[in-house]
């Protein structure tokens, strides 16, 4: 094909999978610097590339495919693009591909069901949902296009909001402080209470300044509240009051990051943080951080144990079951995941400490 002028990226998903989705985006960027790019996403994931550069604009869809203003965003996108790149292998985002893109590429899940999707495709590829780094699946696409990978996962922030962070905290980041990302979206992936507490109270005795913080679901900030009530003085609490690019400076700032499986622990290992990741059932050959500076076409974790690579420490809970990669020892996304919860704080402070040493040398 010839150089497109215009491109959409389509990740209709959560936010992890918006952000894992960028070292494609720079990856077709650099190839095609003149290519006006777009994305496609879901409404409430877009706020992680509200500052990303290498793209135009965002094109919000509701994820309810029976929302009214659905249809009117679809047909104002009919062929508009030289070139669609859909990066889930579901039939919406095959469908939007087809759809809005005169070349079309992308994912395909294996079996005979799924074999209709091809003719929808310019060119596609199998996809891995298991053994295969999500960053390195989306890479695929760019190998599928014959242009070069790049491996960075793209966080940025604005001055603007770069200066509102620094007015609303000044004397916090005058100094060196930790940020205690505490509250994951799902209680399968939440670590222990007193484990929290543990770590911070060490983090006093060393020094460090403590931030936590948070989404504005009122359930997260009540607990993140509560927490915080237990905590040595001085701690700050700023959940609810940041978007993700202004979450991504303070982030960026920090002596020392923690926090489980998230999207913001996502944004951390890519600023290049001292990253203490907590994981239990989840896939982390597919699902763990990228590291900063992590630029092989090889996973950077293998399926078991707890690992370091380049700023990121990622710890896995013990058992013979892990990963199993189901929600929760009860398989739904409201029950606990014993792995993560036998974490030990000493594990944790063990890891910090190793992050903070390491951080002003080189990575082995």
């Amino acid at each position: 094909m010839k150089p497109p002028k215009s491109i959409l990226v389509i990740v209709t998903r959560r936010i992890g999978d918006v952000l894992l989705t960028t070292p494609l985006i720079r990856s077709l960027k650099l190839a095609w610097p003149d290519a006006a790019i777009d994305v496609l996403v879901f409404s409430g994931t877009e706020g992680v590339l509200s500052a990303n550069s290498d793209l135009r604009k965002v094109i919000i869809v509701p994820e309810n495919a029976k929302d009214k203003s659905h249809l009117g965003i679809l047909f104002s996108l009919i062929r508009r693009y030289d070139l669609a790149v859909s990066t889930l292998p579901g039939d919406r985002p095959t469908f939007y591909a087809w759809l809005t893109g005169r070349y079309r590429i992308g994912f395909i899940s294996s079996g005979a069901k799924n074999l209709w999707k091809r003719l929808l495709l310019s060119k596609g590829k199998i996809f891995d949902d298991r053994n295969t780094h999500t960053v390195l699946m989306n890479l695929a696409l760019a190998d599928l296009l014959g242009i070069q990978r790049s491996y960075n996962v793209v966080v940025e922030w604005k001055a603007a909001e770069r200066e509102r962070v620094e007015r609303l905290l000044p004397s916090a980041v005058a100094k060196p402080y930790a940020v205690m990302h505490i509250y994951p979206k799902y209680r399968y992936k939440m670590w222990r209470r007193d484990g929290w507490l543990e770590v911070a109270r060490w983090l006093h005795t060393q020094g460090i300044s403590i931030i936590l913080t948070g989404g504005r679901d009122l359930l997260e900030l009540a607990y993140i509240e509560a927490l915080q009530q237990q905590m040595p003085g001085g701690v700050t609490n700023i959940a609810g009051k940041l978007s993700l690019s202004e979450l991504a400076f303070l982030i960026s700032q920090a002596s020392i990051y923690v926090g489980p499986d998230t999207a913001v622990t996502h944004m951390a290992a890519a600023l290049g943080v001292p990253t203490v990741a907590l994981y239990g059932p989840t896939n982390i050959v597919k699902w763990g951080p990228w590291p900063k500076e992590y630029a092989e076409a090889n996973n950077p974790f293998v399926m078991r144990g707890s690992q370091y690579v380049n700023n990121v420490a990622l710890l896995q809970g013990d058992g013979d079951c892990v990963p199993c990669m189901e929600e929760g020892c009860k398989q739904h996304i409201a029950s606990e995941s014993d792995c993560l919860l036998m974490l030990s704080p000493a594990q944790v402070i063990e890891a910090m400490v190793k992050m903070m040493k390491s951080a002003s040398g080189s990575y082995d």
